[in-house]
């Protein structure tokens, strides 16, 4: 089955609470046959770099096409998957089961997938690592439109400018402003 598939160029990164299972995740991905290349952008073993400097750092190479996919982990894999996620053109999930991992590429063509220390047994992600490896997205599958339209959403920020259709005015957003934010009381 993972014989025709292209190796992928893939980014590691973590902050300290992920540090132990990026290194190992790092040395699997290496002896795959499904890895073209492995780039660590940090930290390392006394490292103690913030995790959104090092998930930015992973998704602006992926952004860039100087890398396909980008592997992330911190304490819960939630952090540097929000921080990724703010870099444009970037999809990243936080999987801890196979079926997430799966649907991540070939229903969202999620590029990052991200991981949590402390949430997920080594093993288990190791497992899950190796799968999202044999996965690809389809630019001809039914996805590929939703996909689109997120891409489309993210450069225009009009839902119904990057859909094609003109939405209702009840299913019409209000964009919010500082001012009108909601903001969490003490």
């Amino acid at each position: 089955m993972t014989d025709h598939l292209s190796p992928l160029r893939v980014v590691v990164g973590s902050d300290d609470a992920g540090y132990q299972y990026k290194q190992a995740l790092k040395r699997d991905l290496e002896a795959s046959p499904l890895v073209a290349e492995v780039v660590d952008v940090g930290v390392d073993a006394d490292g103690h770099t913030a995790y959104p400097t090092v998930a930015i750092a992973a998704a602006e190479r992926v952004a860039r096409g100087e890398a396909d996919r980008a592997l992330l982990v911190c304490g819960t894999g939630l952090g540097v998957a929000i921080a990724a996620n703010k870099v444009r053109g970037i999809r990243a999930v936080t999987a801890h089961d196979s079926f997430s991992v799966e649907r991540a590429v070939l229903s969202n063509n999620a590029q990052v997938l991200t991981f949590g220390q402390r949430v997920v047994g080594l093993e288990l992600a190791r497992r899950l690592a190796a799968e999202w490896l044999t996965y690809r997205f389809d630019d001809t599958s039914p996805s590929a439109a939703k996909v689109r339209l997120m891409t489309a959403y993210e450069t225009t920020e009009d839902i119904s400018a990057a859909s094609g259709e003109e939405l209702p005015a009840a299913d019409r957003a209000p964009r919010a402003s500082a001012a009108t934010r909601p903001r969490r009381v003490a």
